[in-house]
């Protein structure tokens, strides 16, 4: 039986910066709590937690104080940094370049908005409740609108200027399918701008997982049930590979789909730590 690992899968830069950063101070015997899931995997997340890493929530992160707190790759609201000013908290900032660059962009043009004081929107595709788009929404003071499916492109309104983003996982294709309704819609005398902020180390990885899972009779997809650009990636290699399972860990693979199969393709998401995808190839060899 062949077993490939797919060499494209796994945390993008964003990500390992994180988790380095999270190491390095772990390492150092100190103290460290991460606002929310460093990681969309649980298992890298429990991996984590066992060298001392606190993860929390935002309610508990208000009455914290005199502490040392991780801002994940996602990015945060201006709150965050409000907060810890006045917590005396210190922030070790891992926000993902490409969010950060993102972020800023999109402040910079809410307030040209304003200044200007002209009827427009600014537009996210993204997912709601995200938290890469909540911290996008709140450089907008909460303003901005959130599409998730090109579906809901039809509730804005075209008589206002019109300005897209994207949240930086989401599919490009969708993203066009997006920008082409829009260009076909926006009223006379409006204007439509759009943006491409998808990051491509993420978006390169469609096309590559689409080779991949048609060069093997089962694709194993490796990823944390929250992961956002997971479910992007898992439905990409189900339509080109019908015989292909979301797992989050190797506890999850059932014999009956190792039946008759020469070659298992594993791969995963951008959340998902490569020494995963080896334990579910170790437990293929050990249980086949």
């Amino acid at each position: 039986m062949i077993i490939e690992i797919d060499n494209s899968s796994g945390f993008c830069f964003g990500v390992t910066t994180a988790i380095e950063k999270a190491e390095e101070t772990l390492k150092a015997d100190k103290q460290l709590y991460c606002l929310g899931d460093i990681v969309h995997n649980g298992m890298e997340c429990e991996r984590l937690k066992q060298m001392g890493l606190t993860t929390i929530e935002h309610d508990e992160y208000a009455n914290l104080h005199d502490a040392t707190v991780l801002l994940r790759a996602h990015g945060e609201p201006p709150s965050t940094y409000e907060m810890a000013k006045q917590n005396n908290i210190n922030i070790i900032d891992a926000t993902c370049p490409v969010v950060l660059a993102l972020q800023k962009r999109i402040r910079k043009r809410y307030e040209s908005l304003i200044a200007n004081n002209k009827p427009s929107s600014i537009v996210i595709f993204g997912k709601n409740g995200h938290a890469e788009v909540l911290g996008l929404v709140a450089q907008t003071e909460g303003t901005a609108i959130v599409i998730e499916h090109v579906e809901e492109v039809e509730k804005l309104d075209f008589t206002h200027d019109i300005y897209l983003y994207s949240q930086t996982t989401k599919s490009l294709d969708e993203f066009h399918r997006i920008i082409e309704y829009c260009q076909a819609h926006i009223a006379e005398g409006a204007t439509f701008q759009s943006f491409d902020t998808i990051c491509r180390q993420v978006a390169n990885r469609m096309p590559n997982i689409c080779q991949f899972a048609t060069r093997h009779d089962l694709i194993l997809f490796v990823c944390g049930r929250k992961s956002s650009n997971g479910k992007v990636l898992y439905n990409a290699c189900r339509e080109h590979n019908a015989n292909t399972h979301l797992i989050e860990g190797p506890e999850e693979i059932k014999a009956e789909w190792l039946k008759g199969i020469n070659s298992i393709g594993i791969c995963g998401a951008t959340s998902t730590p490569k020494w995963l995808m080896e334990q579910c190839k170790e437990f293929i060899m050990h249980n086949s």
